[in-house]
């Protein structure tokens, strides 16, 4: 096989780039209705045909796509689990429950701070941001919207706090398989991480309640409406909270995420029978609730678009799901993202382009700066977080032994840089998932990610500065 010249190796991504950039330009927010897809296709066509002009098989490119989309196969039955959830849960009355109380405790001035918070607790508690932006996320988006604030803002706040929780979590994936790649072990990695992840979080929450006291928040008139619409549209009581409480406990005994999404989907429908009848036959069409209209309502809530209205507009807003249907172009998405990153895998073009970094890392603050931009490329270009841990943890393992460096500062690179920057990529499996999950676009929540976005710079700066940058001993 014939070694790339590495120029043209590049020529994938940046076509990548080039056509990502023109379908924003062109199409804005809707650029994830199929070109952005398609961007991905041809960036991957062409990298198919540089890596059979240079001796690849076509066989062995199936079988890297094959092996790329079977990767993700978990969390695109994720993804439709939770938008089945998210219909349940909303003509069940849980969402609408949760931003009826939550306008009533919420300070508005430190809602911001205190999503953060909230958030923060239920990743770290559950391990999985996906989850907690998935259930308690959707109901604190519905409250700050319902507090007059911008989506994106209130996004950055959910992602903040979620990434931060999933990433100290000892029951989180990425901080188990961090450790893995790097030769550390989980409870070393973790009280490692602490040094540049709580005073990341820490500038996070700052500038949260800074934006808080500035913005402009509905009046406590406009709130006391919200509620009497939430009130009389739905029978808002404490038991709903239920079923929630039974997801994270599902999730906390270490229940996979698949059967405890759908147990919580399942019971919502049930509690949608239960407790909202109205609902049942507003979404049925059928006169009386009966078998038939209950199954109606729930299996039209799990599947496609719905929405309830009431007297206000605002609300209205808010009481709207897509169900599983509403995930098929994230889904797409995702399948087209990697074919892309399995291509360019399989053809060794990925191996290529890293080649030079690796050489380019001399001291030990290049060597972290290094690390942390080949986890953001692999990010961009593999799609996927858990690629953007595995490839770099391989390629630098051997540089930071030859350096004399600790593997926890190489585990707690790949942390701060591989895990919470997925979530910025619109096509990322993680950016794309969260912008269906919450209904908000990737560049809308991209810039109030402040933890998201602190985190590779805190690592940077404690390399270049010599601060907690441990040895090995001899």
């Amino acid at each position: 096989m014939k070694k790339t010249p590495y120029l043209l190796s590049l020529l994938p991504i940046l076509l990548l780039i080039g056509l990502l950039s023109t379908n924003v330009y062109l199409y804005g927010d809707d650029s994830l209705g199929g070109s952005n897809q398609l961007a991905l296709l041809f960036s991957g066509t062409l990298a198919a045909i540089i890596g059979i002009f240079y001796g690849n098989n076509w066989k062995d490119i199936l079988e890297g796509i094959s092996k790329s989309i079977k990767s993700v196969t978990p969390s695109i039955i994720i993804l439709l689990l939770i938008g089945s959830l998210a219909g349940t849960w909303l003509i069940s009355g849980i969402v609408p429950a949760m931003i009826y109380y939550g306008l009533q405790i919420l300070n508005p001035e430190i809602f911001l701070f205190a999503t953060a918070i909230i958030t923060a607790i239920v990743s770290l508690s559950t391990g999985s941001s996906w989850s907690t932006i998935a259930t308690i996320g959707i109901a604190l988006l519905g409250i700050g919207q319902a507090l007059g604030l911008p989506v994106g803002l209130i996004g950055g706040a959910i992602i903040s706090g979620a990434y931060f929780g999933d990433k100290m979590s000892p029951l989180s994936d990425t901080t188990n398989l961090a450790p893995a790649m790097a030769g550390t072990d989980l409870f070393t990695h973790i009280r490692y991480m602490m040094y540049t992840t709580i005073p990341s979080f820490s500038i996070t929450l700052i500038l949260f309640i800074i934006i808080g006291f500035r913005s402009n928040i509905i009046g406590t008139e406009n709130i006391d409406k919200l509620l009497q619409t939430l009130n009389t549209s739905f029978n808002i009581t404490p038991w709903l909270f239920v079923v929630p409480v039974l997801v994270i406990i599902l999730i906390v005994k270490k229940t996979p995420a698949i059967p405890a999404l759908l147990a919580g989907s399942v019971l919502g429908g049930v509690f949608a029978i239960i407790f909202q009848p109205n609902i049942i036959t507003e979404i049925s069409g059928e006169a009386s609730v009966t078998i038939s209209s209950s199954y109606k309502a729930v299996i039209n809530a799990m599947s496609t678009d719905i929405s309830i209205t009431t007297n206000n507009n605002q609300i209205n807003d808010l009481l709207t799901s897509g169900g599983m249907y509403g995930m098929l172009n994230t889904i797409w998405l995702i399948i087209c993202a990697m074919i892309f990153g399995g291509i360019l895998e399989s053809t060794g073009l990925l191996r290529r382009i890293a080649e030079p970094i690796i050489n380019y890392a001399k001291s030990t603050g290049s060597l972290v700066a290094t690390t942390t931009g080949t986890c953001i490329f692999f990010n961009i270009t593999a799609s996927d977080q858990y690629i953007s841990i595995v490839v770099p943890g391989r390629m630098f393992v051997d540089s930071y032994k030859e350096k004399g460096l600790s593997p926890e500062n190489l585990s707690r690179t790949l942390e701060d840089s591989g895990t919470v920057t997925s979530v910025l990529i619109p096509w990322n499996t993680c950016g794309a998932t969260q912008s269906a999950v919450l209904g908000v676009a990737t560049l809308s929540y991209l810039p109030y990610c402040f933890f998201n976005l602190i985190s590779p710079i805190m690592t940077i700066i404690y390399a270049y500065l010599g601060v907690k940058i441990k040895k090995l001993r001899e």
